[in-house]
């Protein structure tokens, strides 16, 4: 492998990768590579300073989600663990990069199709940190029975970074120590050792079932205490930080954004329409029924902190 953590950052109009080498302050010295990632990248002698760190992917064709993966988090939703590892994807545009304001994540070059178990660490380009955000508000009963794709599918609710640390250097995927913070308070830490299925396992599975392309994005799943569990939700301003020890870390701030009333209601159904417009003036007191407009991340639970999460790149 020509890098061990992989970066991407731009020089003027200019996008290009880097194997990272040492953080000096708020500088990133790292030795320039040529070529994309998902074909060949070769090392060169040009080591230079950047200021800032780009998503270290520039697309991804989908992200598959793992749910349930980690016992604690079994254990607090009281649900039984399946047969089979529950999925749901994010599309592309939910990508964005580590320090975007808005998993520990596998990553690979080469198509996938119905792997063995003992192959499936063959496909992966390496590791990276998620963040990976839910609108719980539409993912209630009463908005969306039990469908969540789209509470979690929004665009840039799927941030990585900073860097993807090769696979080489990360030999067993299941040891690393996830923490996440929320403004420098913890609020999620635990061992990947709780993963009730392991890297291998799941990309397996998936494989079986369809074709996982170049610049996937796998994530293995969030531990226990999420947002939804102990009522404690993302608020505009707040900064979230998802270090897996040794890997990589993502950090982001979050903010709200509006959209026009007409606009909305072209897209949702006038009854679930009215149910967030009551539940944001019941639940925030942040508007009355004749404001023009609808805010839509003020509602109650918007983004959780649920979904610090490894994930894995192919």
């Amino acid at each position: 492998m020509s890098f061990k953590r992989l970066g991407c950052f731009a020089i003027g109009d200019r996008v290009s990768f880097g194997d990272l080498l040492s953080v000096n302050g708020g500088t990133y010295n790292v030795r320039r590579l040529t070529i994309d990632p998902f074909t060949k990248l070769q090392p060169t002698e040009h080591i230079i300073q950047v200021e800032k760190l780009l998503c270290p992917i520039e697309r991804t064709p989908i992200i598959i989600l793992v749910g349930l993966n980690y016992q604690s988090h079994v254990n607090e939703t009281k649900l039984n663990v399946p047969k089979y590892p529950p999925i749901f994807v994010k599309p592309a545009d939910a990508l964005a990069g580590p320090f975007y304001t808005m998993a520990f994540t596998p990553t690979r070059g080469t198509i996938c199709k119905e792997l063995l178990e003992e192959d499936a660490l063959d496909y992966v380009l390496g590791y990276t940190a998620g963040n990976y955000l839910s609108a719980r508000n539409f993912q209630l009963p009463e908005a969306s029975r039990t469908q969540f794709g789209y509470s979690k599918s929004f665009d840039q609710f799927g941030t990585i970074g900073y860097t993807i640390t090769t696979a080489s250097e990360i030999p067993d995927a299941e040891d690393p120590l996830l923490v996440a913070r929320v403004n420098g308070a913890v609020k999620q830490q635990t061992s990947t050792i709780d993963m009730i299925w392991s890297v291998r396992q799941i990309i397996s599975h998936l494989s079986w079932g369809m074709t996982l392309g170049t610049g996937t994005i796998i994530t293995a799943g969030t531990p226990a205490r999420v947002g939804f569990i102990t009522k404690e939700f993302l608020k505009a301003g707040d900064v979230v930080e998802v270090d897996i020890e040794g890997v990589a870390s993502v950090k982001n701030g979050t903010r709200y954004t509006w959209y026009s009333r007409d606009s909305r209601c072209t897209l949702l159904d006038k009854k679930i329409y009215f149910w967030l417009l009551d539940a944001a003036y019941k639940e925030e007191n942040i508007m009355s029924k004749s404001n023009p407009l609808l805010r839509f991340g003020a509602l109650n639970g918007l983004k959780d902190i649920h979904n610090q999460r490894p994930s894995v790149c192919l």
